[in-house]
């Protein structure tokens, strides 16, 4: 679920992003809506609220959450301020790779790979499992990385739709493939031990 909580200020950019560029009367103010700039700062707000209202619900914000939303303002406030495009492309391919940095900096920081950190409270696992299963997580951020770079700057026309869609779409085939990969392990590896008979 927590996954799917950081798409929302995903969707509302693309879905302000596709609208025709028109003027809305809000409060006795004007905003222009759509295009990529009211877009832009739909992301920035609707992050701002949803990051908000999950740290007061909360109390605190994961670390990736804090990176997404970090990231959001500096690349959208970029994009803002010298209105120009080319610092919001940047944005998916430098959080994911900083994501990859952090699965593969784990391997040498620390006394566990990170994704035993995430989820190792739930699952019961060899650590040669842990291992594989991180440095999945870092080929995937890393591809996810540089799949956003390739179609942001070679196929300007899709890159939103990319953006929104291929990276939803990646990560549920990613989430699904790590799951059939951990049911082989669960089914050996939770099993509890047969007591002795006396």
């Amino acid at each position: 679920m927590k996954q799917f909580i950081d798409f929302i200020p995903l969707l509302l950019f693309f879905i302000v992003y596709k609208l025709d560029p028109r003027i809305v009367d809000i409060a006795g103010h004007d905003f222009e809506l759509g295009g990529i700039y009211s877009a832009t700062k739909i992301l920035i707000a609707s992050s701002i609220l949803v990051y908000g209202a999950l740290f007061v619900r909360q109390r605190k914000l994961e670390k990736g959450q804090w990176l997404t939303l970090l990231a959001c303002l500096l690349f959208g406030g970029l994009t803002l301020a010298f209105h120009s495009v080319t610092f919001l492309k940047w944005k998916a391919p430098v959080v994911n790779w900083l994501f990859a940095l952090a699965f593969a900096g784990s391997h040498f920081i620390g006394d566990r790979v990170l994704i035993k950190r995430i989820m190792g409270h739930a699952l019961n696992l060899p650590d040669a499992v842990w291992v594989r299963l991180n440095l999945a997580w870092v080929a995937f951020f890393l591809f996810c990385g540089a799949a956003n770079l390739y179609v942001a700057f070679t196929f300007e026309d899709f890159w939103v739709d990319f953006k929104v869609f291929g990276s939803l779409g990646m990560t549920l085939i990613f989430l699904v493939a790590q799951g059939v990969y951990l049911s082989r392990h669960l089914k050996d590896g939770d099993t509890p031990p047969t007591p002795p008979k006396d």
